[in-house]
């Protein structure tokens, strides 16, 4: 199977961390889409970052009561859809917690 390419809308050391896994492992189709979807949180995440570094973390509403800023949840929901997809593709060494990835048919 060939190795797949990263999508051209990565930021560049996200397409470098995506070659990087891509080489790595032998992705099926199936975990390839995972990656992408691993690689556009992360880049989501970092975009959101940026925004919170320049703009605060809090936003003053229409009553001037400050509330957090919305990139806030995006960089959190981006975070935790990053870890869950680099958990799907087992790419962890070792899981940060006690809920092991998920395998075939097993549930827990």
């Amino acid at each position: 199977m060939e190795t797949p390419k990263p999508p051209r809308d990565l930021s560049a050391p996200t397409k470098r961390w995506f070659a990087s896994i891509a080489a790595t492992f032998e992705l099926e189709p199936h975990h390839v889409r995972l990656l992408e979807l691993a690689a556009r949180a992360w880049d989501r995440a970092e975009q959101a970052r940026k925004v919170l570094a320049k703009e605060g973390l809090t936003v003053a509403d229409r009553y001037g009561q400050l509330k957090p800023h919305p990139c806030v949840g995006i960089e959190k929901d981006s975070a935790i859809r990053f870890a869950r997809m680099t958990r799907e593709l087992s790419l962890d060494v070792s899981p940060p917690d006690s809920r092991p990835p998920r395998h075939g048919g097993q549930t827990y």
